[in-house]
């Protein structure tokens, strides 16, 4: 298993490495200040460190809070938005700005699956992140977790 960026883009096929490349991209020049870039749950992750929130993912404290996570899967590339999920709003503009692109949204709760590079609007991914910031992100989360897994950040 990769342990670096560079190496889990090198264990990609051509095809894949072009859509990671394009998407890691796009997430980074639209990355708000305080995320992190790192491997985060055999993908390319971004992230909020502990040094900001230093209680961590509640489901794995060890685990700097996930924001997204870009992995490849056997018949796709997964986009693990884990801000969409936390921020219902910020789901519902990312949707409706997808639908306005005409293209198809393969998404689950909060996993976009992309099939093919053209399948994707980049600009509403960058829109996306650049909407977010890490303390939106770190108050919605907290206000999720359940009591008895919240820690003091």
């Amino acid at each position: 298993m990769a342990t670096t960026p560079e190496e889990f883009l090198e264990s990609l096929s051509e095809e894949r490495r072009e859509m990671v490349d394009a998407l890691c991209a796009t997430i980074r020049e639209n990355l708000n200040e305080g995320f992190e870039e790192g491997m985060q749950y055999g993908g390319i992750g971004f992230f909020v460190p502990h040094s900001i929130f230093p209680a961590g993912y509640h489901c794995d404290p060890k685990q700097p809070l996930p924001f997204l996570c870009v992995t490849n899967m056997k018949g796709h590339v997964a986009l693990h938005a884990f801000g969409l999920y936390c921020l219902p709003a910020a789901k519902d503009r990312f949707v409706q700005a997808f639908a306005a692109t005409g293209k198809k949204l393969d998404m689950g709760a909060g996993c976009i699956r992309i099939k093919k590079l053209a399948d994707l609007p980049l600009d509403v991914v960058g829109q996306m992140v650049s909407e977010i910031t890490v303390d939106e992100f770190v108050r919605q989360y907290q206000s999720m977790v359940p009591d008895k897994k919240k820690k003091k950040s």
